[in-house]
Order: structure tokens, then sequence, then C-alpha cells
């Protein structure tokens, strides 16, 4: 980045999960989960509603904000949003990926498709 006068700004590096998701419950953001890692999450995972019971039913060794590539989500309101964006759950299907390496941990997800309302 600095070859091209670039600066990259990471405001949220380092900062504890727990209370990164705290805030953004308290803020008013809504997230669903899109793709979870089956190596450590199962079916029940993806198409779910980021919330407090969310939270709480994740393993010990999982990331609440998923920062290790443990789920991914999609924000679909808050208040930088005008309205939510509408959509339905679509699809769930578990896809795995062929890997060169022996040990990779990510080469299985299910994901969930969102359907535009």
């Amino acid at each position: 980045m600095a070859e091209l006068g670039l600066k990259g700004i990471f405001p949220l590096w380092k900062r504890d999960s727990k209370e990164l998701i705290q805030e953004f419950f308290a803020l008013g953001f809504k997230a669903i989960t899109v793709s979870v890692n089956a190596k450590l999450l199962d079916e029940s995972f993806v198409g779910r509603v980021l919330d407090e019971n969310f939270i709480n039913d994740l393993p010990s060794n999982v990331d609440v904000c998923g920062e290790n590539g443990e789920f991914h989500t999609f924000v679909y309101d808050g208040p930088i949003f005008s309205s939510p964006i509408k959509f339905r759950i679509g699809e769930k299907v578990l896809k795995t990926y062929k890997s060169n390496q022996s040990n990779a941990w990510d080469s299985s997800f299910w994901f969930c498709d969102l359907v535009k309302d």
C-alpha cells in the first residue's frame, strides 16, 4: 500500500471480539450467516441471524465474530441503512473443496443462498 501512497487503517484490529459483537448488537446492526466452516460448525449455524442465542450456541473454539474464518455474514440492517434489505433464505448446500494440503482445515463449508424478496 505504501508503494501506492496509501495507508491502511484497521480500526477493529486487535480489539476484543466479544466487545465488538456486543457493540454491533447495541448499534442495531443485523446480520445472517451465509457460510460456515463445516469442520467447526454444523448446518444449523448457516442461515442463522447473529444474536445472543447464536453467540451462546457457538463452540468455545469459535470466535464470536468469525475472525478466524469460522463463518461469514451478510449485514442486512442497521443505522446506516435507509431500510432493511428484504430477502428469504434459499437452499443450503455443503461444498467440499479439494486441497493439496493434507491438513487443510478450511476445505468444507455450508453455504446458504439469500433470495431477494
